[in-house]
């Protein structure tokens, strides 16, 4: 996509915040290993219930980088349309098909996340009055969670952003 569409001020701040996201967590994903491995087998102690602290902050990991992924349209795709058809009419409209396909899976993922998310976070009967939480560290599961929709949110803005600049490349009949 062209680069001016990523220089405004939202991408900025939005960049900014799964930066440290990306960062932070990476870093206490490392100690979290590095500790608990050392914990266990060097002073013969058990760490107990990091692994549940390493699923929240893994969750984040996952979902900011996913949208980060978006964002600079880095992700995983079958490009196989770019290599074998010419820039012609064919292959932008094939473009434009494809992220159409991207949007409304990812509209599903955002639904489907979205109540995800409400049950961890208003509890079963939905009136806030069990709340799901971890089973040692009684983390209200919600935590991890939020970052399933946050990420499927970005990832589907940065998805419609692409099909209307592949639309209006297509309309204007140059390549994307």
């Amino acid at each position: 996509m062209p680069d001016e569409a990523k220089k405004n001020l939202f991408d900025r701040i939005v960049v900014g915040f799964f930066s440290i996201i990306l960062i932070v967590n990476s870093l206490l994903m490392t100690l979290l290993i590095t500790g608990a491995a050392l914990s266990r087998y060097i002073f013969k102690v058990n760490f107990m219930g990091y692994d549940e602290i390493a699923v929240l902050v893994a969750f984040w990991l996952y979902f900011m980088g996913a949208a980060y992924g978006a964002y600079n349209n880095s992700h995983v795709t079958a490009d196989i349309v770019d290599a074998y058809f010419p820039d012609n009419l064919a292959r932008r409209v094939l473009r434009v098909l494809r992220w159409l396909a991207a949007c409304v899976a990812c509209g599903l993922f955002v639904y489907y996340g979205f109540g995800y998310f409400k049950f961890s976070f208003a509890g079963p009967l939905g009136n806030f009055t069990f709340k799901p939480t971890s089973m040692i560290w009684r983390i209200p599961l919600w935590t991890s969670h939020a970052s399933i929709f946050a990420g499927l949110i970005f990832m589907e803005v940065y998805f419609l952003r692409n099909l209307f600049l592949c639309t209006v490349m297509l309309g204007r009949g140059r390549e994307a």
